[in-house]
């Protein structure tokens, strides 16, 4: 009875400080659903308030080009106008912490829920986890063209290859729109751009096995394999060049590594240039070849001009996106040195 009165005894004594703890978390539960219901109120009236902010800037945008200023007035109206132009920016930093509706394409894919991630912390772990994916999954793609090219020639594994390349840019799109959402910046085509060639990839999953599928297959595989090189080797330089300017505070903290070729990759990375034109050459001959199959008598998949176009648009778009870049750089350094 001794030792049953001495084990109820600690059991009761382990039960009630499991109860104080439970209290206790109670209390902290409660406070946080009221923190919670307190941060949604200020969600809310922060983006009532840069929309109303908007809308007042426009206005007085409209009021300024209208108004013609005498000389003494010149100034004022000169530092109100500069004053304007850094507005916008302001307001995108501040939005990039407050819940947005999603894109047409998130909401399609997603629903309607809400991507933003609340913290910088949050921010650059997604983005790290998107860097790692891509280098990662690129290496895998890498392999297996290098398989499928040397040693196997089986359309099923063809298949599988072309189905990876599909997951892959889709996932990619779907990850970029959640990180533009949360204040990345990305130029417009690189987005587009893996829309294309998640496209292609699924046109070339469904091209079935025949001797236009044959004659297109190596060069195809080739291009494959020299394509996720040359990712390789962007995702590891230009993370470390992302990593070094941030150090020195001249990046944005959410920019990403892209497949082109962006104006802050300039310094020490005009190496990968000549890399990536001879790659955009390339999707320009895949396209060629492809017009050129289609003239042939045994012509009969509608896949061959389809992938044909696709090569054709995504050589147009990264070779003139990458050219506009170059130049872009070329000329702000020239007016530099002049001023200097």
């Amino acid at each position: 009875a001794v030792k049953m009165s001495q084990g109820l005894a600690a059991v009761l004594e382990e039960w009630r400080s499991l109860e104080e703890e439970y209290q206790q978390l109670q209390d902290t539960h409660r406070l946080y659903l009221q923190k919670l219901d307190e941060i949604s109120k200020l969600q809310n009236n922060c983006s009532s308030s840069i929309s109303h902010q908007r809308k007042r800037l426009k206005e007085l945008s409209h009021l300024v080009k209208n108004t013609g200023p005498s000389e003494e007035d010149a100034k004022n109206m000169n530092e109100i106008k500069e004053k304007i132009k850094i507005k916008p920016n302001a307001f995108c930093e501040m939005e990039a912490f407050l819940p947005k509706k999603n894109g047409l394409y998130l909401s399609l894919v997603l629903g309607n829920v809400n991507v933003t991630l609340f913290n910088k912390q949050s921010k650059f772990a997604y983005k790290d986890e998107y860097e790692k994916f891509k280098l990662y999954t690129t290496i895998v793609l890498l392999l297996f063209s290098f398989i499928c090219y040397f040693f196997v020639s089986y359309r099923f594994l063809d298949a599988i290859l072309n189905f990876l390349l599909v997951w892959y840019y889709c996932t990619l799109t779907i990850r970029e729109g959640i990180l533009i959402t949360n204040g990345s910046r990305i130029k417009g085509w690189w987005v587009f751009h893996h829309y294309i060639s998640a496209f292609l990839s699924g046109v070339m999953l469904t091209w079935p096995d025949g001797n236009l599928y044959k004659t297109f297959r190596n060069q195809f595989l080739a291009y494959s394999l020299y394509q996720s090189f040359v990712q390789c080797l962007q995702c590891y330089y230009q993370s470390g060049c992302l990593y070094r300017l941030r150090a020195l505070g001249e990046r944005h903290n959410m920019d990403l590594t892209v497949e082109g070729f962006q104006s802050w990759m300039w310094k020490g990375l005009t190496f990968l240039l000549p890399f990536l034109f001879f790659g955009h050459f390339w999707q320009l001959f895949n396209g060629l070849t492809l017009f050129r199959m289609a003239q042939l008598p045994d012509f009969k998949e509608w896949q061959v001009l389809m992938c044909g176009l696709c090569f054709l648009i995504l050589f147009f778009g990264n070779f003139f996106t990458t050219l506009a870049v170059v130049r872009q750089k070329v000329k702000s350094r020239n007016q530099k040195q002049k001023t200097l």
